[in-house]
């Protein structure tokens, strides 16, 4: 363990009753939204108006309150921003969680000490990305649920910055931050708290042009949930500081069980003691929300237990499978306990279809009547008559138990009362003599926080029963229905010397009061008076407009060499094949950039470095980590920030070409009214706009082809498939959608239908971009030339976006869509096409 430090235990609270389960059964801290500006927006929340009231109820047991506020933020909710970063500075809130670079500067100008949080959002993977933000005194990293214990030992290692990690929930399956999936298909943008988890959703998958027969595994993106209760000695050796839970969707019973035994999992660490969880404890909680457990990458790599594959929900604690069905039951072969009242489902293999289900009326052994839990065993479970057909349920069945009343109602009973999940010490000092009033001095030992009171009756000469050190400590001991408790008392009377016990009883009321009132202060930081409002530019440019393409494979670099385009980008699936890339842009008397992976780990500087020594003319950037890692080099190199920075406005811009970038591209996040209103604002002819795409939607550390075209786990045993096969995702409405590798064996799933944002090219313009790239994937030769010509012809005024726009859906077999720009319906009928 590094150091002595803190360990933490941060939950999820979506509402008042999660709140109080949190804090009673031990987290350290919760996270909670605010109105719009989280990553849960279908959570109740919280608002504005309450932040005052839930500080001082977690500052009375001391718990910390953090306040998410990880989403992008467009350029005209700066203002509402700011005002929301006052609110939390006023009310005492103990740190921001985000997301937006942008944020991170504006809290910086507002307040220098108040507390931020690297949101899991920022894809912070590597010691690089990490330093990256150093600048900004960020408080907690929360690191990507994508990093190994190994990788976490080695960021700990390298920072001082305590790191955050997820070890229980919901896993997304591509990486946070950097998935577009939700947003192209319904405009719902997981980097603005409305994820639509698309990767619940059934998939087939297509090798090589061919269906791939499959049985009952339909969900191949949908993650088992994260339980890492077994790992907490390992990962507090690794050097984690904050354990947190996800879930601020799901119930305060949910939130009372997993606080509950994740705490008791880190306070046996921290005793010295050996704690291994229960069978029960497991079952616990699979009971209140679990789609299967998966240790999620914690442990290394293993693609083959991280999902099922056959259902995408929480089922609970599987019971076992239908042996034979009766005229009022089924007999099962239990593999966990089971009682009258639990609820259970009966699992076809057809999760989308209603399933039959129900609570349990009777159990039974060979026809007579069991009362009590039954732990195992071949039992006949009678469910509710008019809860299941039995008809519809099947041999073979499995029957997973869904709800247990009676660990609801003991949960309940944790926060149902408002009670402390622990006193905290107080000691006092107390002196005086005859004549003068008795003076106390409280201290709460947690806080540091003292307060005096005075006896307002004068000591006098005591006859018998003089007051002593052990009087006190019974008479102020009396702190039942308050958080406090007393450690001991020091008494310091010159002769002796009493007092009436009311007025100690008096004493003891107002300075127990007195020091929760202190307790419950706001805390104080610097503020300091920051406008949002902001100067548009004057964009005039003399400059024509640059058309620059990106390639995914050789084909496509030759086809736009003999092309007039002058800069061409190299994406390549293995980064090892730049330099045949820069040869031929070279001998075409061009300019090349290469692309880094999207994702840094600890331990891929040589990745990055064999990029440089590729030799091109300029690096696209993809992560924090690069960025750091290129900046730090002082390298000669142009350094252009790519789409997966996630910019979403100007002073995200700003601090990235600050920090060393020569342009910048805008996040997918943004429609075309929002992208506007950051262009009027921006240095635009320090970015990029792309202009046509297949927009890369899962960008994941599972991999497909490993998973289900190989017998292996992971990179070093799993034949690597990739190189002989192609692979796409067949959606429900038939559009199948390409995986492709990099690198680092990460899978990107690019949307079926390319894009284009071919229309708004004149507004683009109008506001000073100079700088347009065309992004390719599996097209051919000609088809390369073809677009390039028509951007060309749009770019130099000789035809309309409307025309590139008509001539490429008449050409393209699946058509082509406007993307994420017409996601909303725009004020601006200036921008309507």
């Amino acid at each position: 363990m590094k150091g002595k430090r803190a360990i933490e235990l941060l939950a999820p609270v979506g509402n008042w009753e999660c709140l109080r389960a949190a804090v009673a059964n031990g987290a350290d801290a919760v996270f909670f939204g605010v109105d719009k500006f989280n990553a849960r927006v279908r959570a109740k929340n919280f608002t504005m108006e309450e932040l005052p009231d839930v500080m001082k109820y977690l500052h009375k047991y001391n718990v910390k309150g953090y306040v998410t506020f990880n989403i992008l933020v467009f350029e005209q909710e700066l203002e509402d921003a700011r005002k929301l970063v006052e609110a939390c500075i006023e009310a005492g809130v103990d740190a921001l969680i985000v997301q937006d670079m942008g944020l991170v500067q504006l809290i910086r100008e507002i307040s220098p000490d108040f507390p931020i949080h690297g949101s899991t959002q920022m894809t912070i993977t590597s010691p690089e990305a990490v330093q990256f933000l150093q600048p900004y005194d960020l408080e907690v990293i929360v690191l990507g649920r994508e990093n190994n214990l190994k990788q976490i030992q080695t960021i700990a290692n390298k920072t001082d910055v305590p790191l955050e990690v997820f070890v229980h929930g919901a896993l997304c399956v591509s990486y946070s931050g950097q998935c577009l999936t939700s947003e192209m298909w319904g405009g719902r943008s997981a980097n603005r708290g409305e994820c639509a988890q698309a990767c619940r959703l059934p998939y087939d998958l297509i090798v090589d042009g061919e269906k791939r027969e499959m049985g009952n595994i339909a969900y191949l993106l949908s993650p088992k949930d994260l339980a890492a209760l077994e790992l907490v000695p390992e990962l507090i050796e690794a050097g984690v500081s904050t354990f947190k839970i996800e879930g601020r969707l799901k119930s305060p019973e949910y939130v009372a069980n997993v606080v509950s035994k994740y705490r008791k999992a880190i306070d046996e660490y921290i005793a010295g003691r050996d704690y291994n969880p229960t069978k029960e404890d497991l079952r616990e909680l699979q009971q209140s929300f679990s789609r299967g457990f998966t240790y999620g990458f914690l442990s290394g790599t293993n693609h083959k237990q991280l999902l099922d594959g056959t259902f995408p929900k929480s089922r609970g604690v599987f019971l076992g499978t239908v042996k034979k069905v009766l005229k009022d039951a089924v007999l099962c072969e239990l593999q966990a306990p089971v009682k009258r009242g639990d609820g259970i489902v009966f699992d076809a293999g057809r999760p989308e279809e209603k399933e039959e289900g129900g609570r349990i009326y009777d159990l039974r052994k060979m026809g007579q009547k069991v009362e009590g839990e039954v732990q195992n065993g071949l039992i006949e479970i009678v469910p509710g008559r008019h809860d299941v057909n039995l008809t519809k349920v099947r041999v073979g069945d499995r029957i997973w138990k869904t709800s247990d009343q009676e660990l609801d109602r003991r949960l309940r009973k944790t926060f149902e009362a408002e009670y402390t999940y622990k006193l905290f010490p107080i000691t006092i000092d107390a002196y005086g003599k005859a004549g003068k009033p008795l003076v106390s001095v409280w201290r709460d030992e947690v806080t540091g926080y003292t307060v005096t009171v005075e006896s307002e009756e004068l000591l006098q000469e005591a006859i018998k029963r003089p007051l002593t050190s052990e009087y006190l400590q019974e008479q102020w001991g009396r702190l039942g229905g308050t958080v406090f408790e007393l450690a001991h008392v020091t008494a310091h009377f010159s002769g002796n010397v009493i007092v009436p016990v009311k007025e100690l009883n008096r004493m003891r009321r107002e300075a127990s009061e007195a020091l929760l009132a202190l307790r419950q202060e706001p805390k104080q930081y610097k503020k300091h008076a920051v406008s949002t409002a902001v100067q548009k530019q004057n964009h005039i440019s003399a400059e024509a407009p640059q058309l620059l393409v990106l390639c995914r494979t050789m084909e496509q670099i030759h086809a736009a060499c003999e092309t007039d385009v002058t800069f061409i980008y190299a994406d390549f699936e293995f980064t090892t094949d730049y330099p045949k890339a820069v040869q031929a842009v070279r001998k075409a008397g061009k300019h090349i950039a290469l692309a880094t992976p999207r994702i840094h780990m600890p331990g891929e500087n040589g990745i990055l470095n064999g990029i440089v020594k590729a030799g091109p003319d300029a690096i696209l950037v993809r992560s924090l980590g690069a960025a750091h890692y290129y900046i730090e080099q002082q390298l000669s190199l142009p350094l252009i920030g790519d789409f997966s920075l996630n910019i979403a406005n100007h002073k995200a811009v700003e601090m990235f070409l600050e920090r060393g970038l020569e342009r910048v591209t805008p996040s997918y996040d943004l429609n075309i009214q929002q992208m506007m209103d950051m262009l009027a604002v921006a240095k635009t002819d320090q970015m990029e706009m792309v202009i046509h795409q297949h927009l890369p939607m899962f960008h994941t550390e599972h991999c497909v082809y490993c998973t289900f075209l190989s017998e292996g786990t992971d990179f070093t045993n799993c034949g690597r498939p990739c190189e002989t096969h192609r692979v796409s995702l067949q959606d429900r409405i038939g559009m199948s959608h390409p995986v492709r590798v990099d690198i680092g064996c990460r899978n990107t799933v690019y949307n079926a239908i390319e894009q284009s944002g071919a229309e708004y090219l004149n507004h683009f313009i109008q506001h000073g971009v100079q700088h347009y790239r065309i992004e390719f994937l599996e097209e051919g030769a000609d088809k390369v030339k073809e677009v390039i010509t028509l951007y060309r012809e749009a770019l130099q005024g000789k035809r309309s976006g409307t025309s590139v726009w008509r001539a490429l859906k008449a050409t393209n077999q699946l058509g082509v869509t406007r993307g994420q720009l017409t996601k909303a319906n725009h004020s601006d009928k200036t921008l309507q096409k």
